[in-house]
């Protein structure tokens, strides 16, 4: 279950991720608390901020996909990295200094955006450097362990800090996390990393990616798929904050627990996505499955009436969520070119994330509007209803295996493409 971590540059970068991660989760529940604060617990400032947060994804991660494949991705990440930490220590010196307003957090929403936005695609790819293909797999479910670990963990200590210290500390343990990843990502080996031809610098790179992508409609069937469910399911940056604050009538432990929950289902989906890397390869068939299950489970989680069956109903709901996470992760990662790669996966970040700018306000509106389990219940059938469909048109076009186990009909439909095949 844990091959990859004999990779040593692995290793450094697995354990100063989980570090980073409890911080940057801590920080995730700390301004969402702050921005409930400043605007009086207006679930429309809450979108607007993380509409604004992911906004640049829309702008700069295809860019960062063309870098990533040209340049160093081990010291684009450390520059990144120094990025966000100065933005979280900027902003809890605001806070705790009593100076902090609502639109100073939007404006560091937005600055803190700008290095997320080159920070996924260049990590994601830079995973495959360090353990190569035969623990790619596993690498990435492993990823996926740490971060839902850390998911756990930070909105924990998150809730309880902000009862105690107030908001801002957040934001100062936050900052100084960042350091653990910048130095192990210094220590690494560089001569140990797996890395392929770098793409030269030249024009028309980006839209040399772009038809790469055209010219797949597996990839883009993924794509579609990923883009819907995200953009209107996975909006538990803003719906956990208000139904915490608004339906439960909750404070800010209250709120670090349900994202607790919802990270011990992500972190058992973790697991599990780690398990099956060692005896099989992720495809298209769990991909629709999980996300159609994970569609039905939202719903029912938002028709909870109580603010513990809520959170119980969390933890299936996160674990089907990261089902679908790593399935569609690994998917792309191992059925595209190795010299393509940065700028798949960076078109894989813009449809994962892009589309929050979009969700994000939307989940405030129909909060507002209709009460905040609105939000849940519309996001899930969202899901289920466009899952189904594209797994119906993939059943169509030979791009799902499809099972019919009766005594007198036995159906299969076969992959695609041979690089499907392989991962199906």
């Amino acid at each position: 279950m844990f091959g990859s971590l004999r990779v040593r540059n692995y290793r450094l970068f697995a354990s100063g991720q989980i570090v980073s991660n409890v911080g940057t989760w801590m920080q995730r529940i700390a301004q969402d608390w702050l921005v409930l604060e400043l605007s009086g617990k207006n679930p429309v400032a809450l979108g607007v901020a993380a509409s604004l947060q992911f906004l640049p994804t829309l702008f700069l991660t295809l860019w960062a996909g063309v870098l990533a494949d040209r340049w160093d991705k081990r010291k684009l990440l450390i520059i990144v990295q120094s990025g966000m930490a100065v933005s979280a220590l900027v902003l809890g010196l605001l806070d705790v200094t009593g100076l902090v307003e609502l639109w100073q957090v939007y404006l560091l929403c937005l600055v803190f955006g700008v290095f997320t936005a080159f920070d996924p695609p260049v990590r994601q790819s830079f995973v495959a450097e360090m353990v190569g293909r035969d623990h790619l797999a596993n690498a990435v479910a492993l990823n996926s362990s740490t971060f839902n670990l850390a998911r756990i963990l930070g909105p924990a200590i998150a809730g309880v800090m902000i009862i105690w210290t107030g908001t801002g500390w957040v934001f100062l343990v936050n900052a100084l996390s960042t350091v653990a990843v910048i130095v192990n990502l210094i220590r690494m080996n560089p001569g140990e990393l797996h890395r392929t031809q770098g793409a030269t610098s030249r024009r028309g790179q980006l839209r040399e990616g772009l038809r790469y992508v055209r010219g797949r409609p597996d990839i883009v069937a993924v794509l579609v798929l990923v883009f819907c469910v995200s953009t209107f399911a996975f909006t538990f940056f803003t719906t956990l904050a208000i139904a915490a604050a608004n339906v439960f009538h909750r404070e800010a432990d209250g709120y670090g627990l349900l994202s607790t929950l919802l990270a011990v289902g992500s972190f058992s989906g973790a697991l599990l996505a780690v398990r099956r890397s060692t005896r099989r390869k992720p495809g298209l068939t769990l991909l629709v499955g999980a996300g159609f299950t994970f569609g039905l489970l939202e719903v029912l989680a938002g028709v909870m009436p109580t603010y513990v069956a809520f959170g119980i109903a969390l933890i299936p709901c996160g674990l089907a969520m990261m089902t679908f996470m790593n399935t569609a992760n690994s998917t792309l990662q191992l059925s595209v070119a190795p010299e393509m790669r940065g700028r798949v996966m960076s078109l894989y970040m813009l449809v994962f994330i892009g589309g929050n700018p979009i969700g994000a306000p939307m989940t405030g509106w129909l909060a507002a509007e209709f009460g905040g389990r609105s939000p849940f219940i519309v996001g899930g059938l969202i899901a289920a209803v466009s899952t189904a469909v594209c797994g119906w048109v993939l059943a169509r076009r030979g791009g799902i295996q499809v099972r019919t186990r009766l005594p007198w009909v036995r159906r299969e439909r076969q992959a695609v493409t041979p690089e499907l095949a392989r991962v199906d």
